[in-house]
């Protein structure tokens, strides 16, 4: 018996609809965003810990690596918010039927965008 099914499925072929990208980075900026818990603890604490540690803080966020990173955050941030959003719409059965699932993914995907574009303005280039 012999099937034309594919043996070895290369997902990096697989054209993906919005809603699937969209999907795969809310989960991955949940990740980023648990693993990243410790040092934010860590950044929280340093912070409070004296004067001295305060401005090192200070000091290390004037760094433009910094900088970029903590608008990658914000991004995260955003997009997990507004993914979270549009799964709680869809689990009270707003949003979806097929095309306006698709058009919410593509605002969380454009929003998501537009506020790193934002922080990065904001943190980065001033």
């Amino acid at each position: 018996m012999s099937t034309n099914r594919p043996v070895h499925l290369n997902l990096l072929k697989i054209k993906m609809p919005v809603t699937a990208v969209m999907s795969i980075i809310h989960r991955i900026t949940g990740t980023f965003m648990v693993l990243s818990i410790p040092i934010l603890i860590y950044l929280f604490a340093m912070s409070l810990s004296g004067e001295q540690s305060f401005k090192q803080l200070a000091d290390m966020f004037d760094s433009t690596l910094v900088r970029f990173i903590a608008a990658v955050f914000i991004w995260f941030l955003a997009h997990h918010f507004l993914a979270g959003i549009r799964f709680l719409l869809i689990d009270i059965d707003i949003g979806v039927m097929k095309q306006t699932a698709r058009t919410s993914a593509m605002m969380v995907n454009i929003l998501g965008g537009l506020v790193l574009l934002v922080a990065l303005y904001g943190l980065v280039i001033s």
